[in-house]
């Protein structure tokens, strides 16, 4: 009787078999969900202003940020349009044109699941420095 006491059912293959398949699908589902949304643009454009910031910031995801000055009259305080990139050759140069004027080229993707692809869906993927005024 002691024997019978000490006895623990173990669980069905089954159980365990449907449980992990469960899980590996779930893993799937979400690292495709990953790459749909960061290979597929919602939309592409340009937005120009002065490049006011740009850092390389993040607790343990390391990513790009930008913040864009959009002017719209003098005298008006500007809107501040945020973006991302995850291109390192365009991160130097960005860095190396803080302060100017320019356009950004940027496409916005939505829905990515984490942060560490970028803190903002509009990840930029280019720009041209801008002569003159901005119109």
């Amino acid at each position: 009787m002691a024997e019978s006491a000490l006895h623990f059912r173990r669980p069905r293959r089954w159980a365990v078999r449907i449980l992990i398949g469960v899980l590996v699908l779930g893993l799937l589902l979400g690292a495709a969900w990953t790459w749909f949304t960061l290979n597929w643009a919602y939309s592409e454009g340009e937005r120009a202003g002065i490049l006011q910031k740009f850092s390389r910031r993040g607790w343990l995801c390391k990513t790009y940020e930008g913040e864009l000055a959009l002017y719209i009259v003098g005298g008006v305080a500007p809107e501040i349009w945020h973006f991302s990139t995850r291109d390192e050759q365009l991160a130097k140069q960005l860095t190396a044109n803080v302060g100017r004027q320019m356009r950004v080229h940027y496409s916005e993707h939505r829905g990515v699941p984490t942060n560490c692809f970028g803190e903002t869906p509009y990840f930029a993927d280019g720009f041209t420095l801008v002569e003159g005024e901005l119109r």
